[in-house]
């Protein structure tokens, strides 16, 4: 029996430590990808630029630093803390073969699967290499064909965005929505401000389908619903496109949604139109014109930049009206609750069977699937 039981600790100590070696390597790499040393003389770099006097004048600027700033911290401590973590599961490892206890080996397990999980995650995020990957980002819905169905399926398209968003620590903020007949929204434009939201978002964007027995429908029929997704990246304004402030119209209206008396008592409220385009955007949350106008900029910004990069067009003046069309047909993913429950991306075939999960904001599987077949160019068409 001894015998038996000295062979069961000597083969956890052999599992644990070559799960431990097999993420050695992916550390080294993540090390050398993420350019500690580099990030390190950049962060002493900024911090001199925040000790220098007149910091403060230009806040848009300061803050772009501040933000870059606790970018590299963060990669700078993960990376300290990882290869801390790897040093003290192995000396676990150690003692566990020396003394073979039970709450040792429970911490070792535990250890060990936190330290696994953080390298695929920050490995993960190296994915994000595209341009406007770090950038903020800007999500609108817009409820399909269907009325109060499609109007209820896009608020709970929103619902999980914000939750989404919250989670994973980003600032949410609603910059326009506008309100369903009976129940729902029918379009709505969030802000994700935070590192590497576009680079998250972007897998997002698209036709969400939904079927479901309709709380609308008294015969308890089953309904097929359709909401699309646009993700932009949030742009400066000099690292974009022209825009004349002679294409632009401005209107002012009162605000409809929540928000106080001060709000709806005024006509803050502002909608752009950009004439050579016809693309309008609002934005009536904020206290002020001034900076409902502020947002509805980079919505509009946002909308130009992305439609130029897609159809690598060189002029604004180029661009006609595609951006206002939607396929609806084409779904990226579905979210069934009846007959079964399931949620599939369609062109990664990721598959996730908890819906309120998903609901409730448990995006990441999706999220993840999609950088991977991005990465290696497995992406269905």
């Amino acid at each position: 029996m001894e015998r038996r039981v000295q062979v069961k600790y000597m083969l956890l100590i052999d599992e644990l430590s070559r799960r431990l070696q097999e993420y050695r390597p992916k550390l080294d790499e993540l090390h050398s990808v993420l350019n500690i040393d580099a990030a390190r003389q950049e962060l002493e770099q900024l911090h001199n630029k925040a000790a220098e006097p007149g910091f403060w004048d230009n806040m848009e600027r300061s803050q772009k630093i501040l933000q870059r700033t606790k970018s590299l911290e963060t990669s700078i401590e993960n990376d300290r803390k990882l290869f801390s973590q790897a040093e003290d599961i192995s000396t676990m490892i150690e003692m566990y073969g020396e003394e073979n206890d039970e709450e040792l080996l429970q911490e070792i397990k535990s250890e060990l699967e936190s330290f696994c999980l953080m390298i695929d995650k920050l490995t993960l995020s190296t994915l994000l290499t595209g341009e406007y990957d770090s950038s903020n980002a800007i999500l609108n819905l817009h409820a399909g064909a269907g009325g109060t169905e499609a109007q209820d399926w896009t608020e709970m398209l929103l619902r999980m965005y914000v939750h989404w968003g919250e989670q994973h620590g980003y600032k949410v903020s609603v910059l326009d929505s506008l309100d369903g007949g009976d129940a729902g929204i029918k379009s709505a434009s969030v802000i994700f401000e935070g590192e590497n939201a576009y680079g998250y978002l972007k897998s997002e964007a698209g036709v969400h389908r939904l079927v479901r027995i309709s709380p609308f429908d008294a015969s308890g029929s089953r309904h097929t619903s359709f909401s699309a997704v646009e993700v932009m990246p949030e742009i400066d304004e000099d690292m974009s496109v022209e825009i004349r402030p002679e294409d632009i119209k401005m209107d002012v209206f009162r605000s409809s949604g929540a928000g106080g008396q001060h709000i709806n008592k005024t006509s803050s409220a502002v909608r752009l139109t950009h004439i050579p385009t016809g693309i309008v955007t609002s934005c009536q949350t904020q206290r002020s014109q001034v900076q409902n106008r502020e947002y509805a900029m980079k919505l509009l910004v946002a909308k130009l930049v992305e439609i130029k990069e897609r159809e690598h067009l060189a002029r604004i003046e180029d661009i006609k009206g595609v951006q206002k069309e939607i396929a609806w047909g084409s779904q990226i993913r579905s979210y069934v609750f009846m007959p079964y429950t399931l949620v599939k991306d369609h062109r990664t075939g990721y598959e996730n069977g908890n819906v309120q999960a998903v609901m409730d904001g448990d995006l990441d599987g999706f999220i993840n699937a999609y950088l991977k077949a991005l990465s290696n160019n497995t992406l269905e068409k």
